[in-house]
């Protein structure tokens, strides 16, 4: 979704946003929505109000529609995936309303800073993100991959030298080869070309028809692609890095994060994560790689 809003949706926007907050002051339990949600570049808020889930007891959960296993559409049509179902989880027994937003990933920031989501929650990569989001503490162990197609002669990262290799924008996979600080920049030199695409979906499709060599992506999402279709890649055995998954919120949110945080631990230690991570073993999930205790 693209910013493109003249003046008159601007400022219809900013007034549907405060009308919002007024009805939300009002209300009584939370709700949370699972259906689809309404398009969050339409609802940019004041940005110079608290729009922290801590402080209007609302969760605005910014996700890539298109990133199985963590959000994605369900074959109802519904939002679905395993950081979804956590984050509505946690609102449950926080007693937050939570509302479900898919984001342009490239949007993120801007999204955040206006205040039309208070938190990403989606797979998130902390390293290299430090200093712009204030972070829960992280709970999943995660590495950025190499995927190519099986029977393809490519057996690791050198033989990445002269392909075509893909990533998502303003992904930790791109950070890694591409990045101000990349740490993997010496292998990325040897690429025909490091492409970007808006998701990883796509990006495999054009694996599998041919037009590029290989995917760089999340650990967890070469093992939902490698689920759904086990004879058609696979994954190099040298990683590009390793890193965790926490929630990102808004620079300073210090109250929103810490209650997640706190959630979380409570929901690991009464077996809520691990039969989660159990309903989603056929797409990828491992409660091995849980690390929030």
């Amino acid at each position: 979704m693209k910013l493109n809003m003249n003046r008159r949706e601007l400022l219809a926007a900013f007034g549907t946003i405060a009308a919002s907050a007024v009805l939300a002051g009002c209300g009584g339990k939370t709700a949370t929505t699972t259906g689809a949600p309404s398009d969050a570049a339409s609802t940019l808020a004041p940005s110079g109000d608290d729009k922290s889930a801590a402080s209007t007891m609302k969760l605005i959960v910014g996700f890539d529609s298109a990133y199985p296993p963590y959000g994605y559409v369900g074959d109802d049509g519904s939002y679905t995936g395993f950081d979804l179902e956590l984050a509505q989880e946690v609102g449950r027994r926080v007693g937050w309303e939570v509302q479900l937003e898919p984001i342009d990933w490239d949007a993120k920031d801007t999204l955040m800073n206006s205040g039309a989501i208070n938190c990403i929650w989606n797979g998130f990569t902390i390293e290299g993100r430090e200093n712009d989001y204030t972070f829960s503490e992280p709970y999943m162990l995660n590495a950025q991959v190499v995927v190519v197609k099986k029977g393809s002669g490519i057996s690791d990262l050198a033989g990445l030298a002269g392909k075509a290799v893909i990533t998502q924008t303003d992904s930790a996979a791109y950070d890694v080869l591409a990045g101000e600080d990349a740490a993997q920049a010496d292998v990325a030199a040897t690429f025909a070309s490091l492409e970007t695409i808006g998701d990883y979906n796509t990006a495999f499709m054009q694996l599998e028809t041919g037009a590029v060599d290989a995917v760089a992506c999340d650990l967890s999402i070469a093992a939902y692609q490698l689920a759904a279709k086990p004879d058609a890649y696979e994954q190099l055995s040298e990683q590009l890095s390793s890193e965790h998954y926490a929630v990102g919120f808004k620079k300073g949110d210090e109250a929103s994060a810490t209650q997640v945080t706190d959630t979380l631990k409570a929901m690991d230690k009464d077996g809520f994560v691990k039969d989660l991570c159990k309903k989603y073993a056929d797409q990828g999930m491992d409660y091995a790689n849980w690390c929030l205790a």
